[in-house]
Parts: C-alpha cells; structure tokens; sequence
C-alpha cells in the first residue's frame, strides 16, 4: 500500500525476483509537489543496482552552492558538498537536488519494465490478517487475499492503523513550515538562497533542476497568526525576507503545510503486515533524510521477503526490523539537530547524511570479521576492474539484478551457488590495479559474499562457509505469490 519512493521500490525489488506484486495508491493522480528535493551518496549506490542512477543523475543537480543572506546583509556561502568528490570506492560522492516526483516517475518507469503498474485512486478500507496472509478490502469494493501486505503509505498510514502498531513521538504545533512549488521572478537560479524574516523566521528558496520552478520553504510561528498556503500569503513570506517587488511568485504549482513531527514505531512488523517509509518513522525535513531512509527501507525489506518467498526461513524478515529500526533512530536524531541550525552545515554533517557510513555491523546477518576492511554489515566498495579481453567494468555493475554476489581474491575455483553470481578476482576478472583488492584489503583465497542490497553479508577463507551462510538466506524461486 503506497506508491511513494518506499512503495515503489520495494515494488520493483519483489518484482524483479518474480514476485507477482499489486502496488495500489489512494491518491487519485500522480503527486506533483517536490516534498522531498534531495536524493543521498548511498541512495544513488542502491539505485544504480536498478540501473536507473544516470537517468536520476541527468535531472537532478549535485552542486549547488547554499548562499545565505544575513539581516545585516553578510554573505555566506556554503558548498555543502565541498570535499566529497568522485573517487573508485564512491561514484557518487556527493548529494543530490531532485525533486520526490522527478524520482517517482523514474520508478513507476522502472516499476513498469517488470510488468507492474500503480492502482491509482484505490484506498484501503480495511484487512483482516491470518496465519498464513491478509486479506484486504479496498475502497473498489474488491476483496483479495495477499500473501503479505506492506504499508508504505505515509505518516498517517492506514495499515499502521489498523495493524493496531503505536506511532511513538511527538508532534509540535508551534513549530510549522509552509512549502510549495513555485515559478518565480527575481532570483537566479546558481543558488540555494537563504534568508531570515524580519522576525527571525527562516526562508529559502531552491531552484529544482530540469524544471522552471523552485521549491519554497518558509517556517511560520504563533506572530504569523493562522494563515494558510496561498499564493498571497506566500508572496507576503517572500516579501518580508527579501525586500517588496525583488521576488515576484508567478504561479503556485503545489503548496503544503507542514507540522514538527517526530515519531517511530517500536516494531516494523505484525506477522504478515510490514511497515515501511513514513508510514515506520517521521522526522524532520533538514538533511533531505526521510525519501532516503524510505528507499532503503524499501529495498532491504524488499530482498527479504522476495528470498522468503522462494523458500528462506521466514526469521529473515525479523532482521528487516534489527537492521532498520536502530537506522530510523538515528536518523530522527539527525534530523533534529540539522533543524535547529540553518543552512549551515560541517563537512561532518555531509558525512552522516550521505549514508555512506550506515552499517549492520553486529546484527544478526553480519557475522564477526577480524580482518582488515570493510566489515560484514558495511557498504560494499566500489572498484573498476577488467574483463579478460580488457574490457573494464566495475563492481557495482556486477551487483545488479538483486542476486547475492560472490568474489574470490587470487583467482581458484568459485561454489556452484544457485542464485549467487561469483567471480573469481584473477581469473575471470582482472584486477590489474589492485583497485578491488585494495578496496576491501584483501587477501588471497578469500571469499567476500555481497547482499542484493550491497552490504557485505560474509567474509571467509572457508568456501563451506559460504555455502553455510547462504543455505539460511535463499530458496526456491516461488513467482506466485502475491504481495500488496
């Protein structure tokens, strides 16, 4: 249920392993507002495993430099990317502006490919959950029974609701924001503007790339009075921050309130029924974290259930919420804190939005290394390699198609694996740089098993360890099955 980033990755992610998936929205017609404008490092990581980072790459804009106008008139500007570029571990190095319906519209694009269209204007009226599936009545009037349901459907989620799950937080009133889409005159768009209101209130506006608009974002307190996200209302915002007649706004594309809230479930899962997104953790906007942390919820939840499906332990899903859950946690922490300063960033705060340092070290999928690298339950590293004609190629693209992925350093035979895509580093892949083996300081004759979400899942020299290891995560291919 939700045809957001969440739902519509953790779509293409079942659909792609040949789940039957039925994806249904409440929402009558695509969103056309921008909410989320910033798409992370390792988001960009997740999604080019689809294939689709290059054409994301080709309508956002990953430099953007935040100039912030003090009321005395001191400049500061702030490239709040500045340090973090390309390198062979991390393709993309640096965030990214693109606004949530730029990103909607490439996974419904994706999310078609695999034969699965959004149900548009469908709401859930209510589910009665079983041992063995839910079944789910829908505002059409259709009753269907679904072997699994995922709720991706916002903060305000139905299926947290009716799964009876508490949504633990705190929501304040007095701390509000509107924002909207807008077509404006009177600003460039080289800049990320930022600006104080004459009674300290933040405002700034955001070109969106590969559009004419800009995304406005205005905080509001008790001294603005009740006043609603109007054209009028809006421009009086503007007006009061830069000075009457320098921005003129044209046309409002989409306008919205938005309201402090901060709150987590304390579980991702009531037997059948999975939370995911918004409709799991709600947080501040400052850091451009939730449509990020909704996505990776999506494609970790998303291999699980896919490989229980074709016969794994059904405990897999457990680990959904021990890897997740303590992620969603940090992130509202994050978030709080980017809230309270304004557009001023560290290059410490870029490193922790970028997710690029997120782990599952210590959990239950991640067994215990000594050695030297990145760790069981790390991001995988990147690295450009060769094929024997010369041809090169990277890691990454080695690691599409959302099976698991085998390397063995030093050349020497590979495991007949079902569902496991091996190489041997020496053999079948060259590493004439030693660019892979520095990236995971590897030794010879030893094995590094990936997950389908690009996280280290094992690191041996014992080649019956990873048969080991993979006997508790894969099985069967079960196409049948249905999941909502």
């Amino acid at each position: 249920m939700g045809a957001g980033p969440t739902g519509l990755i953790a779509a293409a992610t079942l659909a792609r392993r040949g789940v039957r998936v039925r994806l249904v929205e409440a929402r009558s017609r695509p969103q056309v507002g921008s909410r989320g404008k910033g798409v992370q490092p390792r988001t960009l990581e997740l999604l080019d495993g689809f294939g689709v980072a290059g054409r994301l790459l080709a309508a956002g804009r990953s430099r953007l430099v935040i100039r912030r106008v003090d009321p005395d008139g001191t400049v500061h500007e702030h490239d709040m990317g500045k340090g973090a570029d390309q390198a062979p571990t991390t393709p993309f190095a640096r965030s990214m502006v693109l606004p949530q319906w730029r990103l909607e519209e490439t996974l419904r694009a994706l999310l078609a490919g695999y034969g699965v269209s959004v149900e548009f204007g469908t709401r859930l009226t209510g589910m009665r959950p079983g041992e063995d599936g839910v079944t789910v009545e829908l505002s059409s009037g259709e009753h269907l029974r679904a072997d699994w349901l995922i709720g991706a459907d916002g903060g305000s989620s139905t299926v947290r609701k009716l799964a009876g799950v508490s949504f633990l937080g705190v929501t304040r009133e007095e701390q509000q924001m509107l924002l909207g889409d807008f077509r404006l005159d009177g600003v460039d768009r080289d800049w990320w503007h930022a600006r104080h209101r004459s009674g300290g209130q933040r405002l700034s506006l955001v070109p969106l790339p590969a559009t004419d608009s800009f995304v406005l974002q205005a905080e509001i307190n008790e001294s603005d009075g009740d006043v609603e996200p109007t054209l009028a209302t809006f421009q009086a915002l503007v007006d009061d921050a830069c000075g009457p007649g320098v921005v003129t706004l044209r046309e409002a594309l989409w306008t919205s309130r938005w309201r402090y809230n901060e709150r987590m479930v304390d579980r991702f899962r009531v037997g059948r029924v999975l939370l995911a997104g918004d409709a799991a953790h709600v947080h501040a906007p400052a850091g451009a974290q939730g449509m990020n942390t909704g996505v990776h919820d999506g494609i970790n939840l998303g291999w699980k259930l896919a490989s229980v499906l074709r016969g794994a332990p059904e405990l897999l899903l457990d680990t959904y919420e021990q890897e997740r859950l303590p992620v969603a946690a940090a992130v509202l922490g994050l978030s709080r804190e980017l809230l309270t300063r304004f557009a001023q960033f560290e290059v410490s705060d870029s490193d922790a939005m970028s997710g690029l340092g997120i782990t599952y070290r210590g959990g239950p999928l991640s067994p215990a290394w000594n050695g030297a690298g990145p760790h069981p339950g790390d991001r995988s590293p990147d690295a450009t390699c060769a094929r024997p004609d010369g041809r090169p190629v990277r890691l990454f693209e080695l690691q599409r198609g959302g099976d698991w992925t085998l390397y063995r350093f030093g050349g020497g035979p590979l495991p007949d694996i079902a569902g496991v895509n091996a190489h041997s580093i020496g053999t079948d892949l060259l590493d004439p740089h030693a660019a892979a083996r520095s990236a995971y300081q590897a030794r010879d004759g030893e094995f590094v098993l990936v997950r389908p979400d690009g996280h280290i899942g094992h690191r041996t020299e014992d080649a019956a360890t990873v048969t080991a290891y993979l006997a508790a995560f894969c099985g069967k291919a079960d196409p049948i099955r249905t999941v909502t």
